[in-house]
């Protein structure tokens, strides 16, 4: 199984990201789909979930508003579009794959995980 996350950068307060995962060797629509996020000198936090079919989504509250998650099963990949980005949404960005039904569950419960892609954003 693989899971490629692409698409941070550095981007100035108040901009966009569209982060993408890309997933391989796992029947995709069989899973619920999360992102987590974790920056220096901090816990891996959960940021946002979305159900397999996708017609359900989780977020945590410090992005509730500005981010939205969403997925393509025809083309095995989620994306995490993220705007009115702000300093403290800096961190390393990792998708993850979980097996179980999307909900607000914790980062050792999903199955698989991608490699990450760094987020910063300047003030």
């Amino acid at each position: 199984v693989q899971l490629q996350a692409s698409g941070g950068g550095l981007v100035q307060a108040g901009g966009s990201l569209r982060l993408s995962c890309a997933a391989s060797g796992l029947t995709f629509n069989s899973y619920a789909m999360g992102w987590f996020r974790q920056a220096p000198g901090k816990e891996r936090e959960f940021v946002a979930a979305i159900s397999r079919g996708g017609g359900t989504t989780y977020y945590a509250d410090s992005v509730k508003g500005r981010f939205t998650m969403s997925r393509d099963n025809a083309k095995n990949t989620v994306y995490l579009q993220m705007n009115s980005l702000k300093p403290e949404d800096t961190a390393v960005y990792y998708c993850a794959a979980d097996r179980s039904a999307a909900g607000y569950r914790p980062a050792y419960e999903y199955d698989y995980w991608g490699q990450g892609t760094q987020v910063t954003v300047s003030s």
